[in-house]
Formats: C-alpha cells, structure tokens, sequence
C-alpha cells in the first residue's frame, strides 16, 4: 500500500472533488470482479471515487484497506460512502512544445490585422 504526503493527499482531494464515482460497490461487497474493476479504473483515470452502499462504516474501511493493499494504491480519502483511491502511473514522456514557423509578428503587426 503506497502513503502519501499530507500535501500530496490535499492536491489529491482537491483533484478527486468535481469527478462523479466511477465504481459503485454493492450488497454482495467486495467480489473479485469488482476488485478487477476498480483496477482498470485506476489504470485509466489514476484517481477514482468508489460509492459503497453497505451502512456499516468499520465494513467500508476494511474495504478500503483491503483495495489498496491488493492493488497498492493509496486511500486519499473517506467521507461517509464515498472512497476515493489513488494509482500513480507510469510518468509519460513530457511533450516538446510546437516549433513555430515563420518570424513572430510585433505588436505593431498585430494591430494592424
């Protein structure tokens, strides 16, 4: 299971807070499909909202626990029903920026457009 900084966890609530949950987790709990699920979400998205309908708090942090552990992720957070989980991916190549062609215009020249 992956920890994070507390500054880390801030940017990644800030992040996790407009985005709807991805994964809803039933009566029946935590089954391998969902388990499965919940991963090829993080493959894509690296940060997701779960939705857990079961009414027992201790029940949804043993789940959450149990997510990160199996998938090492890390729990950024836990409100009520809500979990959302992280998955750092592997970091991309950064992209070069365009190569503009041609002369840059002055101000002067734009202005006259």
């Amino acid at each position: 299971m992956l920890t994070l900084s507390v500054l880390q966890r801030q940017n990644l609530k800030a992040r996790a807070h407009p985005l709807n949950p991805t994964v809803i987790i039933g009566n029946a709990g935590l089954t391998s499909s969902v388990l499965e699920e919940i991963s090829r979400s993080l493959k894509s998205h690296e940060l997701i909202k779960i939705r857990v309908m079961s009414g027992d708090r201790e029940a949804r942090d043993a789940m959450l626990l149990e997510i990160c552990e199996k998938l090492d992720a890390a729990p950024v957070q836990h409100i009520g029903k809500i979990l959302v989980v992280y998955q750092p991916q592997g970091e991309e190549p950064e992209k070069k920026p365009a190569k503009r062609k041609g002369k840059l215009l002055t101000k002067k020249q734009l202005g006259s457009r």
